[in-house]
């Protein structure tokens, strides 16, 4: 499913990831290769988050192999390590980035969409601590290069791998913030993402944790995790239509170029259903 008309932003609507066995005969075919899963996903979909490097570091030839396995209008969002986010707490993490950025983002060329920032629970809202790490945040993919230089080598000698230190398609770098600590839903860390253009996460996770909802980037950027159940619950029809709704809406609003849509209720294959009931709502 391609991109979608939203009254002038680009909407795109998907996945939370694609990897996972339960999807398969519930969405992907009986039979489909493994290694076929993500050319499937991203001919029903048109963008998917790339959650591996949340969890570790992937390598270079890894983002290549996506990027060749995807349409050229595809778009990924890609994670930011936990090592940044949930070890580091975002202190001293010029190498880090570096190194991240050097893992082969860049090689997605234009399938590189918004990177997102994903906090941990017991990360409080300070002000000095948030506004650091925005100024560090590349926002074109030249920035990117010129960071990426920074890498730390042991981990690609011990891949024998380059790192990607170069920007294949000049052009701006979205980011996004979804925090998970109740301190940051205020009206001052809004203008604070405002202020640096950086999207702050619309989360629906069942209540678990906070609620935001301010525009204050050129993008839009939801995760939707689940309303009555976090990662389980299937959306009903009326709440599908809500945030279809919604999605009208930030497409309107002056400003706003783009807004991305992820489904994250992955248990019982509910999340590419649910996607896919909603690109109709919208389509």
């Amino acid at each position: 499913m391609g991109v979608l008309s939203g009254g002038g932003a680009d909407v795109r609507i998907g996945l939370s990831g694609w990897t996972y066995p339960h999807w398969r005969k519930a969405f992907y075919p009986a039979g489909l290769a493994q290694r076929r899963e993500l050319e499937f996903a991203s001919r029903a979909f048109s963008t998917l988050e790339i959650n591996g490097s949340f969890y570790s570091l992937q390598r270079p030839s890894s983002y290549r192999a996506w990027r060749d396995a995807t349409p050229g209008d595809f778009l990924f969002a890609v994670k930011g390590g936990r090592f940044i986010t949930h070890q580091k707490k975002l202190a001293n993490v010029d190498q880090p980035l570096a190194t991240f950025f050097a893992s082969g983002l860049l090689d997605l060329g234009e399938r590189l969409g918004p990177i997102l920032w994903q906090l941990p629970p017991g990360l409080a809202y300070h002000p000095e601590r948030m506004a650091a790490f925005f100024a560090r945040l590349p926002m074109t993919t030249d920035d990117a290069a010129r960071l990426a230089a920074g890498y730390e080598p042991r981990l690609f000698e011990r891949w024998s791998q380059e790192p990607v230190v170069r920007a294949a398609v000049p052009g701006a770098i979205q980011h996004a913030v979804e925090v998970r600590h109740p301190s940051f839903a205020t009206g001052e860390f809004a203008a604070q993402c405002r202020e640096s253009g950086i999207a702050l996460v619309v989360a629906d996770t069942a209540g678990r944790f906070p609620w935001v909802d301010e525009v204050t980037a050129d993008l839009v950027y939801v995760r939707l995790h689940g309303d009555a159940e976090l990662y389980l619950s299937q959306y009903s029809d009326q709440g599908l239509d809500r945030w279809a709704d919604r999605i009208r809406g930030w497409a309107r609003t002056p400003g706003v170029r783009r807004v991305c849509v992820y489904f994250d209720n992955d248990g019982y294959a509910h999340a590419p259903q649910d996607a896919a009931r909603l690109v109709q709502r919208l389509g």
